[in-house]
């Protein structure tokens, strides 16, 4: 199986970096007009990611439920002129990077335009998509002309019951044809998002791991953190820590290496003879809080200062309502200040309602954004 799905992505794969500097992807020469967005622990926060929809063709296990969540009506979606005009305010204060999110992002229309716009925006040094790979071909190179520089697919098994089983769909062979198709067309960035699962494909660890042997990408293992109604999570079933994975890795590759990588990319490394990285992000030990740069805006137009946390700050209204620039910025500034020092002390906080704050108890990671 391994050397099969390495075979399968990395025929005809040209030799090309991966590791472009977010600082110098698609970088404009212009400088923040406002001061960075910063919270009372001193953290500065540079990188948004923005879910464009609710919306997805899969059903997977740790994201939604089987039967689907009520999705909200466009109506109550951002368009993509209200998407601009955050990300231009959101550049004037210091961010450089813009991930769009889901749902899965490629069921929207007009993802083109909004990548393109984000791309053409003054101060936005990189433009990057997550994608659960299925609609990826149809897109793959208007995206890489609209300015795309990056895109995460997501991948939890090399084995087509096992991803009927996790996903209620099918489509693998889609997902690997389309991790072939990103490092074909030479995007700066390829990444494969794995949600590793004990007891569901803890033992295909090494199948994802020897696909960065020949391809410039970036393996993720990240740690099981469903956030759907029933709240699996917090029983522990399936939870592969990080740091059991990191020495799980280091034991198969000796001499392995730390690599260059994202802040998200809490532990990353290189083994020895392959082109690609390995990397690990302790989602739900919460150990990279200390270095969090992300702000998170979901598809009905919030804003979230945290993950974890459950309050809310609207955007949408707000803009609806003739809202200027600065109103938005005061916003967003609002939102980082009050942020807590982790994830731990944010999930505490939650269930405490703010008078300015609406809280929203969402039943699935894709009412939130990936």
């Amino acid at each position: 199986m391994v050397a099969k799905s390495r075979t399968a992505i990395n025929a005809g794969q040209s030799d090309r970096l991966e590791g472009v500097s977010d600082g110098r992807v698609g970088e404009h020469a212009v400088e923040a007009a406002l001061p960075p967005l910063q919270d009372r622990f001193g953290r500065t926060f540079d990188y948004v990611r923005i879910a464009v929809t609710e919306k997805c063709n899969l059903r997977c296990t740790y994201c939604m439920p089987e039967e689907g969540v009520d999705f909200q009506g466009k109506e109550k979606i951002l368009s993509a002129e209200e998407t601009l005009r955050t990300i231009g305010v959101l550049a004037r204060m210091g961010v450089r990077k813009v991930r769009f999110t889901g749902g899965e992002p490629l069921v929207r229309k007009d993802i083109i335009e909004l990548v393109a716009g984000a791309a053409a925006t003054p101060g936005i040094k990189s433009v990057h998509l997550t994608t659960n790979g299925l609609l990826f071909d149809r897109y793959a190179e208007r995206l890489k002309e609209a300015g795309l520089t990056g895109v995460n697919i997501s991948l939890d098994t090399f084995d087509a019951d096992k991803f009927l089983k996790i996903t209620r769909r099918e489509g693998l062979d889609k997902v690997l044809d389309s991790i072939k198709l990103a490092l074909d067309l030479g995007f700066p960035r390829v990444k494969v998002n794995v949600v590793m699962m004990r007891g569901f494909n803890d033992t295909e660890l090494r199948n994802f791991t020897e696909l960065a042997r020949d391809n410039r990408l970036t393996v993720r293992f990240i740690e099981f953190m469903p956030f759907d109604a029933h709240q699996i999570w917090e029983t522990g079933v399936h939870f592969t820590s990080a740091e059991s994975l990191v020495q799980q890795i280091e034991g198969m590759y000796p001499g392995i290496r730390p690599a260059p990588g994202s802040r998200t990319e809490h532990h990353i490394f290189q083994a020895p003879e392959h082109a690609g990285k390995i990397a690990i992000i302790p989602a739900f030990t919460r150990s990279l809080c200390g270095n969090c740069s992300r702000i998170r805006v979901t598809a009905d137009g919030s804003i979230r200062n945290c993950l974890y946390s459950d309050q809310e700050y609207g955007l949408r209204d707000l803009m609806r309502n003739d809202g200027s620039d600065d109103d938005i910025v005061g916003l967003f500034r609002q939102a980082f200040e009050q942020k807590e020092k982790d994830g731990f002390e944010a999930k505490k906080a939650s269930s405490v309602q703010q008078v300015d704050v609406k809280n929203i108890g969402r039943t699935s990671m894709t009412q939130i954004g990936g």
